[in-house]
């Protein structure tokens, strides 16, 4: 049953913490991706190569796309996305890290 009151919209969270053992390798395929979009303007081009070459955190960035997360999928369309990637200090044992938790309470009180 659908109610008019229903939105089609739905957001998707999803946080990554990935290891990475190889970080020649990341920034290498950052830079082959960048080097083969040929719609990305020149002067984006060189900023992103820079960026990519100084910080792993970034080359991953242009590596994972949240398109190619959702193109398979049948009966939704992405309507718009936005990533970012950061250094962080991992521990799996901490409680910080509690995959759990619950993420829905967005309320400050």
């Amino acid at each position: 049953m659908s109610t008019p009151e229903t939105s089609r919209f739905v957001r998707l969270r999803v946080e990554l913490v990935l290891e990475v053992d190889d970080a020649d390798a990341v920034t290498k395929s950052a830079l082959r991706r960048i080097a083969d979009d040929a719609a990305m303007p020149a002067s984006e081009r060189a900023h992103a190569e820079s960026a990519v070459t100084e910080d792993t955190a970034e080359a991953l960035a242009h590596l994972v796309d949240p398109f190619d997360l959702v193109s398979q999928v049948p009966g939704v369309e992405l309507q718009q996305a936005s990533w970012s990637s950061e250094r962080i200090d991992y521990d799996p044992d901490s409680p910080d890290w509690d995959l759990d938790e619950d993420d829905g309470d967005d309320s400050d009180g």
